[in-house]
């Protein structure tokens, strides 16, 4: 795997390999890799002849409260981890090259509606940011289909939606959660959770499950939110939200919906836990 950080010595590459006719798929990712974003690399092979991976800390993504100088970095661990699962490329921009004239004066994507409420709302101008360096990676990798995991729903539909809206040549791969045994989805942020919270997390995902089973014969959505939050809550964990939503536009689900997804999020100690489940009614 050779491991590329300036913007000059990428596009020789992807325009030598375009030039040999191959096609090409693209992982970004904020590093502090585990199985979950090695399943990415994974099904990146399927889509296309090479795979390139970035690790880019993106810190326009992040809010005032969010502390990016703590946000875990294991760049030799990831470039092992990487080149196991074949990856052919890996981009490791600093801030300086993608961002040259700084935050302030960075022209920047939103991407209305599907970033609005949710995590949205929880972490304000995120989505802003995760759109305005995807678009960027997009532009600078050109590649030819992009996978994202979808323990982030949100975020999927967001990039899905750019993609659409600034008609991109570009085919998104949701790839589904890959999960502890207990239920847990996999995140860099469950590296902050102690081993007694690492017991209390799953309530997450036990309560979304049923929650999901709930919703095939209750279209009482809000009360049933309600009832679920307070299990979260009663399990030691604290709801920042749970709705069952549309599972395209993310609008609050009616009970004329056949296509739903119930979107999660809460506070386990430290760590600040997303997940969600998607429901055919």
């Amino acid at each position: 795997m050779k491991t590329i950080s300036d913007i000059k010595e990428l596009r020789q590459q992807i325009s030598t390999w375009r030039q040999q006719g191959f096609t090409i798929s693209f992982v970004p990712t904020m590093g502090n890799l585990h199985a979950g974003h090695i399943s990415l690399v994974t099904a990146a092979h399927k889509h296309a002849d090479k795979v390139v991976a970035s690790i880019f800390v993106n810190p326009m993504q992040f809010g005032v409260n969010e502390d990016i100088e703590n946000y875990p970095r294991t760049m030799e661990s990831d470039q092992q981890k990487l080149t196991a699962a074949g990856t052919d490329l890996l981009f490791t921009p600093t801030p300086e090259i993608i961002y040259p004239k700084g935050l302030d004066k960075q022209s920047y994507v939103e991407v209305p509606n599907v970033s609005d409420g949710y995590c949205g709302e929880s972490r304000p101008g995120h989505f802003r940011g995760v759109s305005t360096v995807v678009c960027k990676l997009f532009n600078l990798v050109q590649p030819d289909v992009a996978c994202f995991g979808l323990k982030d729903y949100q975020q999927v539909q967001v990039i899905q939606t750019m993609v659409e809206d600034l008609s991109m040549p570009i085919k998104i791969i949701p790839v589904a959660t890959v999960r502890e045994t207990s239920g847990l989805a996999l995140s860099s942020r469950n590296g902050y959770l102690t081993e007694e919270e690492l017991k209390i997390a799953p309530a997450l995902s036990q309560n979304i499950q049923w929650l999901a089973k709930q919703v095939a014969t209750n279209n009482d959505f809000i009360g049933l939110a309600k009832q679920a939050a307070s299990f979260i809550d009663n399990a030691g964990m604290k709801t920042d939200y749970i709705h069952i939503c549309h599972a395209r536009t993310l609008q609050p689900a009616s009970e004329d919906d056949k296509e739903i997804v119930i979107l999660a999020a809460a506070h386990c100690g430290k760590a600040r836990l997303i997940d969600n489940q998607q429901v055919s009614l």
